[in-house]
Formats: C-alpha cells, structure tokens, sequence
C-alpha cells in the first residue's frame, strides 16, 4: 500500500487519523504545520496527501500547491470545518482530488483514499491513446465529411450562394465560418442571422434597416444586417423557419442584391455574399406549399448536406479529443479519456449531433470522477443532460459536489455554470441556498 502524509494541527484528530489508516495497513507520515509539510514534501514523495485547510498563518491550500507542484498526480485531500464556497473552488482549482467536510466518519476518510489509489492505479491503464489532430477549423476524416471538404475547397473562392442542409447540432455554422475564410471575402464581416428566432413582423427591419419614422418607436435610421455585413458574408440560419409572406422579398434580394429599408421610397444594393442553412426538408416544405420553390431554386445554388453523427461515428474519437483538450485548457483540468469511455461514446446514438456531444465532454471534463471518462462517468453525464435523475440519499450529495466544481471551473460565473447544469440562473441560487452557499 501507498504511504500517506497527513497534516493535521489538531493532536487528537491527527491521531485518530493516523491510527485507524495504519490500522487499515497504511505506512503514515504525520505532521502537525504547514511548514513541516512543505518541508516534508519538498524530500519525500507521497502519492496521497490527506491535510486540513485551516492550520496556522498558512493553509491547506499551500500544502496541495507544494504537492502538485512535486508530483502533478498526488491526490491531494483536504478537509475542513469551515468550508466556505470560496475554499472549495480554491481546492478545486488547485487540483484538490477530495474535500472532506468535518466532522466525517472514518469509513468517509477510508473510502476517499481507495478512491485515490485507484485512480492513481489506473491512471497508467485504460487511458485510450490520443491521435494527432489536423490544423482545421473542422474536425473529422469520415468519408462523408471528406466530401463536404472537397465542396468547401471549390466554392469558398466563389461568390456562389450555398444551402446548408442538416439536423440540429450538426455544426452547419462552422462550415459558413469555414467557406467565409476561405473565400476573397474573408477579411470582411461574417453576420449571423437567426431567422428561427427573430418575429415575422421584425425579420423584414433586421434584414434591410428601418428608417426613422416609419413606425411607432422607429426614433432614428438604423441599417439592417445585409448592409452592416458591408463586404463581406450573411448567413442566414434557420431559412426555413422565414414566415412565407417574406419569402417574396428575400427572393428579390437574392435575384437584385437591393435592398429597401422600411419606410424608405429607394432601394440600394449591397455587395454580400449568401449563405443559408436549415434543418428541415426544404424540397418536401416546397412540396407542402410551405416555401417557394422560386426562392429554394435562388438558394440551392451549390447545396451541402451535413451527416448527422450517428452516421460518422468513426469521427467521434477525434471530435472527442479536440473537445478533451480545449475543455483541459480552458478549465485548468488533467481529465483523461479511458477505452471503456471511448467506447461508451461510440455506441452512443447522438440526437443532439456534436453539439451534446460538445456539450458533454465540456460537463465530464469538469465533473468526471477522479478525472477519469470511463463507461460509468459518460453514463451517468447522459443521463444527467437527459434529466433521468437517479433516486437515493447520494443524488443531492452528488449534485452539490457537481454544482460547486462547475462553479470553481467557470470562476464563479453562475450563468455559465447554470447552462453546464442544464439548469435555469434562478433554479442554481435556489440550489445554492439550499446548500448554505
């Protein structure tokens, strides 16, 4: 067995500790100051550090700092008293593999350091090997992303408008992004219009400016989205959500370039290039009467289909491994994909296309046990995204552990921590009274 150096102030607790883990077959080191501990570390390698926060005129937190600065996999666990959430996402940030809340029972202590040990254990052992990654805005080598390549690289240097077909979540605005990058155009702006998200009676100002006056609150002149793209690039996302009645003048704009702000007598022309996206089937919505076939035929110059995931799945080790390493970066984490996590993914459907997919990697990468994506963790992250709850006494003990590293993660922004949740800002304060934080 590993052995372990605890610094603990207080003698009978330090005692108690070091008693039952000897008892339990562990070689123990003991100290009782943080100076004691730093100098302790700085000769003596531990995989395991047991500490308490609040020791003398130093903390807890500059024992874990001297020991992940010695070994960047020493399992640091702290405990405490007086936690606050101020030391928790300190803890967090600093790496802390456990925090313990006193007064625990022993079996507690006991089972956070078989937790350690393990995932020291296994670091080495099931930790699925990493692939080079291309330079590229876009991220898969499956024959039908391939395809889509071959597209971008003959059209992005044209001024030709593209239709973007595919399911939500499927990364269509990236390939605008990537076609506007690639093309004469690319030092120009790229404007993203939701069509699906702006009112019918709103789109037509949005599109092509207003002028002051011509309706109650039109105070001033203000130009709409294709001007303000000046030179550049309009992409027009969600084209089949446009209310029919407007189809009429989108269609003229594609065939004229011209554009006539409401309320003014004269029209001017725009120089921007088009690109649209939908995650309907525009031909059968022709078919029903529900779009113009006029204004499909204008859009369907050069048309991309975008494959869903779940047809690509030999794309997912490497969207996973791109998402792994920026979620790593950004959050300051070492979590580490295992073959039975990556396999896990694999066998996954994917409704949500690369979008869950992203989405999930982001969560685990901040909340995966120990650090560790195996089978058990991708499991338990669907089923959270999913809202399928598991009942027990460990649910709301679980979901504070989540909450607060999500908070440490994200520095305290609860918006974004709320959105990893999959929880509304309103319901996470909630959740945080509850806690006492």
């Amino acid at each position: 067995m590993a052995r372990l150096l605890v610094v603990e102030d207080d003698l009978g607790v330090r005692t108690t500790i070091v008693t039952f883990l000897e008892c339990e077959g562990y070689e123990v080191d003991a100290v009782s100051s943080t100076q004691e501990a730093i100098e302790r570390l700085a000769t003596h390698s531990y995989p395991i550090v047991i500490s308490d926060i609040y020791l003398d005129e130093r903390t807890g937190l500059d024992v874990l700092e001297a020991a992940r600065a010695k070994d960047p996999r020493c399992a640091v666990i702290l405990m405490t008293a007086r936690g606050s959430m101020e030391t928790v996402m300190a803890a967090t940030r600093g790496g802390a593999f456990d925090y313990i809340a006193k007064p625990f029972e022993l079996d507690q202590m006991l089972e956070a350091v078989k937790r350690a040990e393990a995932s020291l254990s296994a670091a080495d052992r099931d930790e699925a090997e990493a692939e080079e990654l291309p330079e590229s805005e876009m991220i898969g080598s499956s024959p039908g992303m391939v395809e889509i390549y071959k597209i971008i690289s003959k059209v992005a240097p044209t001024d030709a408008t593209v239709l973007l077909e595919g399911e939500t979540g499927t990364g269509k605005e990236l390939i605008a992004r990537m076609i506007h990058r690639n093309s004469a155009r690319a030092k120009e702006p790229f404007v993203t219009v939701d069509c699906g998200s702006i009112a019918p009676s709103l789109l037509e100002s949005e599109l092509f400016g207003v002028m002051r006056g011509a309706y109650t609150g039109a105070d001033r002149d203000r130009i709409g989205m294709l001007e303000a793209a000046g030179r550049g690039t309009v992409f027009l996302d969600e084209i089949g959500d446009v209310d029919l009645s407007f189809q009429l003048k989108l269609l003229r704009f594609l065939q004229d370039r011209e554009i006539k702000p409401v309320g003014s007598p004269r029209s001017k022309v725009v120089d921007v290039r088009v690109i649209a996206a939908t995650n309907r089937d525009l031909r059968k919505a022709v078919d029903e009467g529900k779009f113009r076939e006029d204004l499909w035929f204008r859009l369907n110059v050069v048309r991309i289909v975008v494959p869903p995931l779940r047809e690509r799945r030999g794309d997912v080790p490497l969207l996973v491994q791109h998402f792994l390493k920026k979620y790593n970066e950004r959050y300051q984490t070492q979590t580490k994909l295992t073959n039975s996590g990556l396999k896990a993914l694999m066998n996954h459907t994917w409704p949500g296309n690369v979008r869950q997919l992203q989405h999930l990697i982001e969560r685990l990468a901040i909340l995966a046990p120990n650090g560790r994506i195996d089978e058990a963790a991708v499991c338990e992250g669907l089923k959270m995204m999913q809202g399928q709850e598991q009942p027990g006494e460990s649910l709301a003990e679980t979901e504070a552990e989540q909450i607060r590293k999500v908070l440490a993660a994200t520095g305290g922004n609860k918006s974004r921590a709320a959105k990893l949740l999959g929880i509304e800002r309103k319901t996470l304060y909630r959740k945080l009274e509850r806690m006492g934080l």
